[in-house]
């Protein structure tokens, strides 16, 4: 047992979070997390509300330990979403984007622990004014969206700069990760592809062998995915995205965005609306 103000904060015997990793993170993934001594996440993002709500049932009974639900703030539901946080009874609730106040208090109230995900030291300020009890930071290391700074920069301003548990992101995977975020001053560390290999994921273990096999550069910062910065797993897909034209790229971004509209019921002025608030998050504007 390792005691850190997050563990304490979250009755947790080990200051590690499991990232919440759509399509992955699901109540088996987060289950096998909190029983064994770290907080896991349920990704609700990819879930519909009904789908939610099985989630948040089967890993309750999965695990007595305390475990949370991914959101984000953006979503048309987010509202019904958190009512169903709050009666379900789950004990943490993270935001996948920038938070909203009004969900922070409604959450607050009901003695649900709240986490937002920052990309900047002024994004941790502001959330924490809004009452939220810890952030989780990602530095310029992290898997998925990210922002510039390196994550051995980004921790230590972002702990210097709030007085609430500050969640390490970005990078790490073993035991010598966590004593170096504790020594910048966070209060634990977040990880989002190591859980994914675990025998606990969904992943299918050839795709789970393509992530082994990648070496230190084996990842790459792209724009070509949805306009943002992007780190995925360096492939002929990836290469070949990166070598394609301007013009080829805005149709194929076009088509991608289309087919995400289908998927998630979201209005073009939704997706405008995140991609503001990737931009924000990542630290970008």
């Amino acid at each position: 047992m390792i005691r850190t103000p997050l563990t304490e904060l979250l009755g947790i015997r080990y200051p590690i979070v499991q990232a919440a990793m759509g399509y992955v993170s699901g109540p088996r993934l987060a289950a096998a997390t909190s029983n064994a001594g770290g907080l896991g996440l349920i990704a609700s993002a990819t879930m519909s509300l009904a789908e939610l709500a099985g989630a948040i049932k089967e890993t309750a009974g999965r695990t007595e330990a305390p475990f949370g639900v991914n959101l984000r703030a953006d979503a048309p539901d987010a509202a019904e979403r958190v009512g169903l946080i709050v009666s379900s009874r789950v004990p943490v609730a993270s935001f996948a984007q920038a938070p909203k106040p009004e969900l922070i208090k409604v959450l607050k109230e009901a003695g649900v622990i709240t986490i937002a995900s920052v990309g900047a030291r002024r994004h941790a300020e502001k959330a924490a004014g809004w009452g939220i009890d810890a952030v989780i930071a990602t530095g310029g290391e992290g898997g998925g969206h990210v922002g510039a700074v390196p994550t051995s920069l980004l921790i230590p301003q972002v702990a210097a700069a709030v007085d609430i548990p500050v969640i390490a992101a970005g990078g790490f995977f073993d035991g010598r990760g966590l004593v170096a975020a504790l020594a910048w001053g966070a209060a634990g560390i977040a990880m989002g592809t190591r859980f994914l290999l675990t025998s606990d994921s969904p992943v299918d273990d050839a795709v789970k062998r393509v992530y082994l096999a990648a070496g230190l550069d084996g990842t790459v910062v792209t724009r070509r995915a949805d306009g943002m910065p992007h780190r995925v797993l360096r492939t002929s897909m990836v290469d070949h995205l990166e070598a394609a034209g301007q013009i080829g790229g805005l149709l194929r971004s076009a088509r991608n965005a289309m087919a995400f509209r289908g998927l998630s019921g979201l209005s073009w002025r939704e997706m405008l609306g995140q991609g503001r608030v990737m931009r924000r998050d990542t630290g970008l504007t």
